[in-house]
């Protein structure tokens, strides 16, 4: 194996559910945008499994990076873009991407980093999304304020106590903050291992 190539174990868990969701619901064409594509997994399977549209990983990390590249020298399909350097809370990241996109997806995200990230994914999003385009997103959240299962809640203080900015993060705040950059919640999705799918539409 590539030594650059990282397994994670919980992302071959979730990827049949995942792809699940999102057969039905992606755009027929287009490019799609991965934010913190991690090991480079997830990417590498959509694109095999989509070959009508045309994926562009990306990661802030060098190491993810190179094990992304890893996972492309793999399935050596075309419609596999090599991965970009993209950190949602840089000011104005968006402009490293030729747009219109057709979708943006960023799974496992928003828990593991400061609420920055959530405001400068919607803020890119908002910008490079065509009209109708969909934006997915996947992790545990928080319903009305209360978790979902006790297990999140452990998990949720566990992530907390790593980086008082990290955390599980409840729907209504993920979408208010979407929404005022002219993405709406269209679906929420229950996952296995109490996570959850969100799918939203550039209005």
């Amino acid at each position: 194996m590539n030594s650059a190539k990282q397994v994670s174990p919980s992302a071959a868990r979730n990827l049949a559910p995942i792809i699940e969701v999102l057969g039905p619901r992606l755009p027929q064409e287009g490019l799609v945008l991965e934010i913190a594509s991690g090991t480079g997994q997830h990417v590498a399977a959509f694109a095999r499994r989509f070959p009508h549209l045309t994926f562009q990983p990306s990661d802030p990390n060098l190491s993810a990076r190179a094990s992304i590249e890893a996972w492309r020298g793999d399935v050596q399909t075309e419609n596999l873009l090599p991965p970009l350097d993209l950190d949602v809370t840089a000011p104005q990241w968006w402009s490293a991407v030729d747009g219109p996109i057709a979708a943006v997806i960023a799974i496992n995200l928003i828990h593991i980093s400061p609420w920055a990230a959530a405001e400068g994914l919607f803020a890119g999003a908002g910008r490079l999304i065509a009209e109708g385009g969909l934006v997915y997103l996947y992790g545990p959240y928080k319903r009305d304020g209360a978790h979902t299962a006790p297990s999140n809640e452990a998990f949720d203080a566990g992530l907390r106590g790593t980086d008082p900015a990290w955390g599980v993060r409840d729907i209504a705040e993920v979408a208010d903050v979407a929404g005022k950059n002219g993405l709406l919640l269209e679906e929420i999705v229950p996952m296995p291992a109490n996570n959850f799918s969100l799918l939203l539409r550039r209005a």
